[in-house]
């Protein structure tokens, strides 16, 4: 049986922590929207359905490339720069760690702690340097030095997420469907979905998170569409 403060915590939050969920959702929006609107974009100049399909299937795998190294380099270069200002921090505290103190104490001074509290509390958590690495390093950086996420956890949740998102418009013609209305009406309710899914993390009104990511979608859809019409009715003139 667990208790005490970290089993509340864990009681009542999701865990924010891990480094997945971001890219997660930002993978599977991603996806949805992109290859919604390619197809919109291509299937209103008037190409065959075989086109479509191709095109779809493009769009995921490269949309799907690109999200997953473009995740890693992020995270990986956010907890780089992270480690560096850690390192930084270190060498402050074993330089000066008088001042160090003083200058944690006067934050929670700041915050409204009492003078001779704040300076025996900073004092107290002078005499660990590893725990005291890890308060400045949060007081300073509002970062935690041991949570930091992982770059393969968002690059894949990324990769897969956006394969899976960019997955369904293509559906239709996959089962042997030619509409293209019918290809973007799944779309739409894929996008739907994952908008309520999204608000079920947040707290929001899943049907309004639906019916935004839904509105914001077909905004991106129409626009492509209406390209792709005046490209194709162009290039037939």
């Amino acid at each position: 049986m667990t208790d005490g403060p970290a089993a509340l915590r864990e009681a009542h939050h999701a865990d924010v922590s891990g480094g997945w969920l971001r890219p997660a959702v930002f993978g599977a929006m991603d996806g949805l929207v992109t290859n919604i609107a390619l197809i919109a974009g291509v299937g209103g100049g008037g190409v065959s359905s075989r086109s479509i399909v191709l095109t779809g299937a493009a769009g995921l795998v490269a949309g799907a490339i690109s999200m997953g190294l473009g995740e890693y380099t992020s995270v990986r270069s956010a907890n780089e720069q992270v480690a560096a200002e850690v390192a930084k921090e270190r060498r402050e505290l074993e330089r000066h760690p008088e001042a160090e103190a003083r200058e944690l104490a006067d934050a929670w001074v700041a915050r409204g702690l009492p003078r001779d509290l704040a300076q025996q509390v900073a004092e107290a958590v002078r005499r660990n340097p590893e725990e005291a690495l890890r308060v400045h390093v949060r007081e300073e950086l509002g970062v935690d030095p041991d949570d930091q996420p992982s770059p393969w956890a968002a690059a894949i949740s990324s990769f897969f997420f956006f394969s899976a998102g960019a997955f369904v418009p293509l559906l239709t013609y996959l089962l042997g469907f030619t509409s293209l209305w019918l290809a973007l009406g799944v779309g739409g309710l894929g996008l739907f979905a994952a908008g309520a899914v999204v608000a079920r993390f947040t707290n929001r009104s899943w049907w309004s998170g639906g019916l935004r990511q839904l509105l914001l979608g077909t905004l991106a859809a129409a626009a492509t569409y209406a390209i792709g019409t005046l490209i194709g009715t162009n290039a037939l003139a």
